[in-house]
Formats: C-alpha cells, sequence, structure tokens
C-alpha cells in the first residue's frame, strides 16, 4: 500500500511540473490560453511567405499572345542593283551628278536589306513598310516554318509608308486583325520581327503615347509610340496586344545609335487596315484634297490678324485650278472649321481633309479680313505621289 502511494505521488509531482512548465514557457498550447503575440499597435505586421504555386501551375507569361501571332510574321529580303562610284565623290551635288553620268565612273552592285511582314489574309496578302521594298528589283518572303517564296507586290502608298505583297503558298496563317482595336497608354505590347537579321525576335513594352505626328518621318502620320525594343529589321513587323491580336505596324525608331532606345512608333492597324482596303480595291489610297497649302498660325501671325488664339490653319497657298480657287478661298484666309468642328493646326487640317471621298463638299468656316465666311468647297482626289 505504501509503494503505491509513493508512485501516485511521484506522478502526481511529475505531472504538476509539466504543466508549471507549459504555463510558463508555452501557455498558448492550454485550453482557453493567451494567443501567440502579436505586432505591437502601429508596428509593421511580418511579411507572408508567399504561397507555393499550385502543382503544374505556370508563371503568367505572354506565350499564348505570342503562338498566335508570331506564325504570322514574315521575315523580308529585298535585292537591288546600285551603281557605286569607283572613288569617293565630291560633296558637291551638281559635281556628283556629273560624274555619276561619266561612263566607266561606276560599277553596278547587288545591294540587299531586310525587313519584316505580316501575313494579315490566309490568301497570301502581306502588310509591310514602303521603305523596306522601296526600288527593290526581288523581294523574298521566308516564313517562321522555313517556306520561302517569291513576293509580288500588289500597291503601296509611300505617303504612309505601307505596302502589300502577295505571296502563293498554301495554309498560311493570317493573324487576327481588328480593325477598331482600342489601344490606350500603359497597355501591354509585343513587337514581333526580324531585327539585325538575328531571325524572329518578340520584344516587349507598353504603349509609350498614340497620337505622335511632326516627326517628319510621313506626309501622314498617326503613330502609338512603345518602348519595346525596335531595331533595324523590325521595319513592317507587327506590333500586338497581350491577347495576340494586331495593334500596329512597326515603322519607325528614334535612335542616336541605329539601335533601340525604347522610342519605337507602329502605324495604328485601324489605319493600316483603311489603306490596305484602298490598295487591294482600287490600287492606290484615294484621299480627300481641296489643293491648298495650309500653315500653322504663330503668336505673331495671330496678333496680325487680329486672333484670339493660334487655332486654325492659314492659307499660304491656293493652287490655279484646284478646287479651293475654284470656291474662292484666298491666300492669307484662316481656316478655323471644317464641317463645324475646329481645326488645331495645319497638321489637323491635312489628315482631315485626306479622310473626305472626292466628290462630296466640304464647308470651311474663315476669318477674312476681320469676319467670319462661311465657304463650300468642292472635295478633288489628291494626285498620287511618285517617289524615285
Amino acid at each position: 500500500m505504501r509503494r503505491l502511494w509513493l508512485i501516485f505521488a511521484q506522478t502526481v509531482t511529475v505531472c504538476l511540473a509539466i504543466l508549471f512548465l507549459v504555463a510558463t514557457l508555452r501557455p498558448q498550447w492550454l485550453p482557453g490560453g493567451a494567443p501567440e503575440p502579436g505586432p505591437a499597435p502601429g508596428a509593421p505586421a511580418a511579411p507572408r511567405a508567399p504561397s507555393a504555386p499550385a502543382p503544374g501551375a505556370a508563371p503568367f507569361s505572354y506565350a499564348d499572345a505570342v503562338a498566335r501571332a508570331a506564325p504570322s510574321v514574315v521575315n523580308i529580303y529585298t535585292a537591288k542593283h546600285v551603281d557605286v562610284p569607283l572613288v569617293p565623290l565630291p560633296a558637291d551635288p551638281s559635281l556628283e551628278r556629273f560624274l555619276r553620268g561619266l561612263p566607266g565612273f561606276t560599277r553596278r552592285e547587288s545591294a540587299t536589306s531586310l525587313g519584316s511582314g505580316v501575313i494579315v489574309r490566309a490568301d497570301g496578302t502581306i502588310l509591310t513598310n514602303y521603305h523596306v521594298i522601296e526600288a527593290a528589283d526581288a523581294i523574298e518572303v521566308r516564313l517562321r516554318d522555313g517556306r520561302q517564296a517569291a513576293a509580288k507586290l500588289v500597291g503601296a502608298d509611300p505617303e504612309s509608308d505601307l505596302a502589300v505583297l502577295k505571296i502563293g503558298l498554301p495554309d498560311l496563317p493570317a493573324i487576327a486583325f481588328d480593325p477598331a482595336p482600342s489601344v490606350r497608354v500603359g497597355d501591354v505590347v509585343l513587337a514581333i520581327g526580324n531585327p539585325f537579321g538575328v531571325g524572329q525576335t518578340t520584344t516587349q513594352g507598353i504603349v509609350s503615347a498614340v497620337g505622335r505626328n511632326r516627326l517628319g518621318l510621313n506626309t501622314y502620320e498617326d503613330f502609338i509610340q512603345t518602348d519595346a525594343a525596335i531595331n533595324p529589321g523590325n521595319s513592317g513587323g507587327a506590333l500586338i496586344d497581350a491577347r495576340g491580336e494586331l495593334v500596329g505596324i512597326n515603322t519607325a525608331i528614334y535612335s542616336e545609335t541605329g539601335g533601340s532606345l525604347g522610342i519605337g512608333f507602329a502605324i495604328p492597324a485601324a489605319a493600316a487596315h483603311h489603306i490596305l482596303d484602298e490598295i487591294l480595291t482600287y490600287g492606290r489610297v484615294r484621299r480627300g484634297w481641296l489643293g491648298l497649302e495650309p500653315q500653322d498660325i504663330t503668336p505673331d501671325l495671330a496678333q496680325a490678324f487680329r486672333l484670339k488664339d493660334t487655332r486654325g490653319a492659314i492659307v499660304a497657298r491656293v493652287l490655279p485650278g484646284g478646287p479651293a480657287a475654284g470656291a474662292g478661298v484666298r491666300v492669307g484666309d484662316v481656316i478655323r472649321t471644317l464641317d463645324g468642328r475646329a481645326v488645331e493646326d495645319a497638321y489637323d487640317l491635312v489628315n482631315r481633309l485626306a479622310s473626305l471621298r472626292a466628290g462630296g463638299t466640304a464647308r470651311l468656316g474663315v476669318w477674312r479680313a476681320g469676319r467670319n465666311v462661311t465657304l463650300e468647297v468642292p472635295v478633288g482626289e489628291r494626285p498620287t505621289v511618285r517617289r524615285r
């Protein structure tokens, strides 16, 4: 009996000791115990460990968009013959022209260049830049799957720097082409092309700006600006969104070194789609024309013409025999509105006139000799501009 009592007492003593240690060191282990101490009021919370991805889950990627669009982007190789002088030419243009005309002074060599293009229709229609194929004697197109074909020039529009080619291969992947995509500053975009001839390459960036103009690149400019890397050879390639749909045709870069500095320009898909349809339907791009030459209003001109601001465009020249001359437009007229909408500047006027259809009528709100005049001017078709 005494032995059982001794075992019971020892067991109780050990249990009490364990309970004391637990209550002192780990009170949260006990029912109703105090919770684990948290951060002091106002103290930053400890960072939470990132949760592990679900088994088989892949990190966020644009691979699906690239896989959808990349097969439609082609490499373009052109060849042309140029006259190369046998000796260095002087800086005088007149003397240079004279010497180039002398027999035996130059030799004819073959020059090659490269660029990119986008298959926009499954029948082999390709959009690219005009400067990629300008003056080319031969145009070769290479697809991502390794196939090659000679391309035929369907038509070109030098004023927007776009050209349409055609190849005769079967089973061609046409890119998803929204005629009116909604592009906003900050949208993620991907540029696909053939920079420096290294092969098809994809770069990523955002839309940095829209509506860029006055860059001196084309007659008609309305560029998407992006910081996706665009380099020589990317011209004519695709600028796509995160869904793999075409939003622009890569055209130019701003660079002091020849490489990408994060300022690239693309022709919006809506403008490219319109020019594509015009070339395929009419063989050219039809644009409205009034036969006048506008210029911007400077603060000094605004003061001289007694204008409250510099909005509008001054008529600097009226072509004899043109629609504007026949409608009574004069040099010095200040065009303030076109079809009831305010004209911002000369560039705005030229672009809006280009969108008018020949045969219609343009209603000009003109400031002349201190009073407002409304003129109805028949819209003609802009003469085709040809480059050498």
